[in-house]
């Protein structure tokens, strides 16, 4: 919990203070208490959670190739190995350096390695899917796979199933199939052809293997079978948001309770609010209420707290206080405590510099909304 009127900050880390300590060590070059954190954290949802962090501090220097010198058989120096490089090619596409190209070829080998290393791991195939937004154009057969489901595009549907199979419903991985979709209105602007499913050989009867989602027998709760018919014609210039939308809803709609895909479609819904530039229009919709509250129900109030994302958390407040529930939004605010994320934050602000400050305002608006005393 908050203190009455402290401002946050952000640490990518939270509350997380163990990985704290490690990043602190990474920062002076020391790989040692990187080695001995990984070796004793056994949940999957943790171990992807930290390994990317991780890497996000360790891209900048060599200190995991030092680890790799001292242990080149080590498993988990591979995986690590595999996320800095992911870490590097996405910056350097991002900041469209010369030799973006040949650190994606580098990511993808260090990625490829890791899994044989590491087969039972599902983050060196979440390192395979966040590469696959670097190919818009699904040149590479691997970023073409059939879909699980008729409404969704050709894409990276078999590393997300490799993924799963390893622990389902993971939560970055689905993100990467987001930031996919995404990159997809960077691509050509073709039609989008509902697939086959006579041709997709990969599915089962209960669904599509691995990926931790049924296929819906009938129109799913989420929508999907209303927006159908709008994907198989030729696409606009949002057509990545569109099927990031679709998307996102049919894997929230088939997500357990407690899953932190039910927060996807408010992902989709910042994103989109980013893209327009408008501050309040794609929140004053029944349909945008309904995901907040939806996510409320169905993550929020199911997850164990200790597994909640901080990411996750304020975008779940940012939607509930832009939806005007504030009593809800105020229990989510609690939850986040002293830290939080820039995003979604910063696309209300006009500047990360002033992000805390709409957190804030934010943050005191809902809490006087719940208690009568205040104005």
């Amino acid at each position: 919990m908050a203190r009455e009127g402290a401002r946050p900050c952000y640490d990518p880390a939270g509350s997380d203070h163990a990985l704290r300590a490690v990043l602190q060590d990474l920062r002076t070059g020391r790989w040692m208490a990187m080695r001995t954190l990984l070796a004793e954290t056994t949940e999957a949802w943790q171990w992807t959670q930290r390994t990317q962090i991780l890497a996000a501090a360790a891209a900048g220097s060599d200190v995991v190739r030092a680890w790799l010198a001292e242990e080149p058989d080590c498993a988990h120096a591979a995986v690590m190995r595999a996320r800095v490089g992911v870490e590097r090619a996405l910056r350097a596409r991002r900041e469209r350096r010369l030799r973006a190209h040949e650190l994606w070829i580098e990511a993808w080998d260090a990625a490829q390695t890791a899994t044989g290393l590491a087969p039972r791991d599902p983050v060196p195939w979440i390192c395979l899917l966040a590469l696959a937004q670097l190919d818009p154009e699904q040149r590479w057969a691997e970023h073409r796979a059939a879909p699980p489901a008729p409404p969704l595009p050709p894409g990276p549907w078999e590393l997300l199933a490799e993924a799963a199979a390893r622990d389902p419903y993971n939560r970055e991985a689905h993100h990467r199939v987001l930031q996919f979709l995404y990159a997809r209105d960077g691509g050509r602007n073709t039609p989008t052809a509902a697939a086959d499913p006579a041709r997709s050989g990969a599915r089962e009867a209960a669904g599509h293997p691995g990926t931790g989602l049924k296929e819906a027998a009938g129109p799913p709760a989420a929508g999907i079978g209303r927006a159908r018919a709008r994907l198989i014609e030729p696409a606009g210039p949002h057509r990545g948001l569109d099927e990031a939308l679709v998307y996102a809803r049919w894997a929230a709609g088939q997500a357990p309770p407690g899953s932190a895909l039910h927060l996807l479609p408010l992902y989709v819904r910042v994103e989109r609010h980013r893209r327009a530039g408008e501050r309040q229009a794609h929140w004053t919709t029944d349909a945008a209420a309904r995901e907040a509250h939806t996510a409320l129900t169905s993550w929020f109030t199911q997850a164990p707290p200790g597994r909640r994302a901080q990411p996750d958390l304020n975008h779940l407040a940012h939607a509930l206080w832009s939806t005007g529930q504030y009593a809800a939004a105020a229990a989510v605010f609690e939850a986040i405590g002293p830290y939080f994320t820039p995003p979604p934050w910063l696309y209300r602000a006009g500047g990360r510099d002033r992000a805390v400050d709409v957190f804030a305002a934010a943050r005191d608006r809902c809490r006087a909304g719940t208690d009568p005393t205040r104005t």
